[in-house]
């Protein structure tokens, strides 16, 4: 990188920094205000952190783009639209009217003390930043010349600085100026690839037939498995804490349905520059095809500016995820353990901010342990949605029903799911391929399903009342 580029990726992270701790200074005394923002969060804000929140794999969308063409819409956008849009319409306003902190809370709620520690570890394992954070460290290694190691603490650091001290207002404001970044970022390199290599109209003609093909040479049955893997929309604990920090349901509903529409433009700016990339570039290593596109055309500083709303993209879901990580383990689990240890009737107190500030470095230990063990972006993704969804789904779906559930039959429907789908993925992995061509996921939901029809969740005696 030119000196001018590492100049303007020196700026952003200090201007990150500082807005970071903007305001931040009393967030620590009230938890309520450290961990929801006071549940005061506006619609612009609402949609500014929802949307940055959601492209933390954007190397993985160029990659996939240069490889299968406008397949990517398919398969990493519209599934998503689709269960956005039913959880803006049938869960978003519930939501916020309960009032809950997190997804863990909520089954805590409504199935007791072990199915909350039960989903809390569940959630603890979907919601690592660890992706996100190898997905930095492989491109600062890349265009810094900088160890691997060094790459990956120095972009979960600089999240850490302003979470530790500011939480959930830190997170807001650093994605409203990330927001604008992203967006402005690949607005550059799709307008800087129009004038150098014509109007993407006559760009697409020019492509292969299989990067114009809704499929990508791939089978429908193919696209259907990610129409599935989108449900995981339902259980997504960022979708749930923003709904929860919403200063009305209305905003929560209103802020889902505006940010689909933010989703659809970023999405065709993305995916109009990864066919660019295509067109004009022949790359070993797709997983770059947007930094080397813009390394081809844009002039230094211009490129910075770019590097930097790439990197405003995962970062804006590292701080997300490492956040929610946070709180996962420090007030679900520790401190959920220590007020039940002491009696107490678990309600909010102080003692959740230290525990959260707490469970950043585990959070921190964790994933990074993840990042180096399993360095790859795509592995990660996959191997934590298939295997976990399963388990949450379902029993945080019924929540919005009036049941009677027997909570052993909850911990069994939360439990064995997992198992089903980590057998099958270490079957597969042994045996090069998995039973009868199925997805781990396929395994674990359908036992997910089998298990809340036959294992009498409604007719036991020894039931438990579940409030809609």
């Amino acid at each position: 990188m030119h000196y001018l580029d590492i100049l303007v990726l020196g700026v952003y992270a200090a201007a990150l920094v500082i807005i970071g701790f903007i305001r931040s200074g009393n967030s620590r005394s009230n938890p309520e205000e450290y961990l929801l923002m006071g549940r005061r969060l506006s619609l612009p804000g609402f949609i500014a952190t929802l949307v940055t929140t959601w492209y933390g794999g954007i190397l993985g969308l160029g990659e996939n783009t240069y490889l299968y063409g406008v397949q990517t819409w398919f398969i990493f956008a519209l599934p998503y639209y689709v269960f956005g849009l039913i959880f803006a319409l049938l869960l978003a306003k519930r939501i916020s009217k309960v009032k809950f902190i997190s997804i863990p809370d909520h089954f805590h709620h409504h199935y007791g003390r072990s199915a909350g520690i039960v989903s809390a570890l569940f959630i603890l394992v979907l919601a690592s930043p660890a992706p996100y954070i190898l997905s930095i460290g492989i491109l600062l290694q890349t265009f810094l010349d900088i160890s691997l190691g060094w790459a990956l603490i120095l972009a979960l650091g600089t999240s850490m600085i302003y979470i530790w001290t500011g939480g959930f207002g830190a997170v807001i404001r650093t994605d409203i100026f990330q927001f604008i970044l992203m967006y402005a970022g690949f607005i550059i390199l799709l307008g800087f690839a129009w004038c150098e290599y014509g109007s993407p109209i006559s760009m697409i003609s020019q492509l292969p037939e299989t990067h114009i093909d809704p499929l990508g040479g791939m089978s429908v049955q193919y696209i259907l498995v990610w129409f599935f893997i989108a449900m995981w929309t339902f259980v997504d604990p960022g979708f749930y804490q923003r709904c929860a920090a919403a200063n009305s349901p209305v905003t929560a509903k209103k802020g889902i349905l505006i940010s689909l529409l933010f989703w659809f433009i970023f999405d065709l700016l993305t995916i109009t520059t990864g066919l660019y990339a295509k067109f004009a570039l022949e790359i070993s290593a797709p997983l770059f095809a947007f930094p080397l596109l813009g390394m081809e055309i844009l002039p230094p500083i211009i490129f910075g500016l770019f590097i930097v709303g790439i990197l405003a993209t995962i970062m804006s879901t590292v701080d997300s995820l490492g956040f929610i990580s946070a709180i996962t383990f420090g007030r679900d689990i520790m401190w959920r353990i220590q007020v039940s240890d002491a009696g107490k009737t678990p309600d909010i107190d102080r003692t959740m901010t230290p525990m959260v500030q707490k469970g950043l470095f585990v959070m921190a230990f964790l994933a990074l342990a993840l990042a180096v063990t399993i360095p790859s972006v795509v592995r990660l993704w996959y191997m934590t949605g298939s295997i976990i969804v399963p388990g949450l789904l379902l029993p945080f779906l019924m929540t919005f029903r009036t049941h009677h559930v027997n909570s052993m039959n909850i911990i069994q429907l939360m439990t064995l799911p997992v198992m089903i789908a980590i057998i099958w993925f270490i079957m597969g992995n042994l045996n090069g391929g998995y039973p009868f061509g199925l997805e781990p996921f396929y395994p674990g939901l359908l036992t997910s399903l089998i298990i809340s029809s036959l294992s009498g969740l409604n007719g036991s005696r020894d039931r438990t009342k579940i409030p809609g």
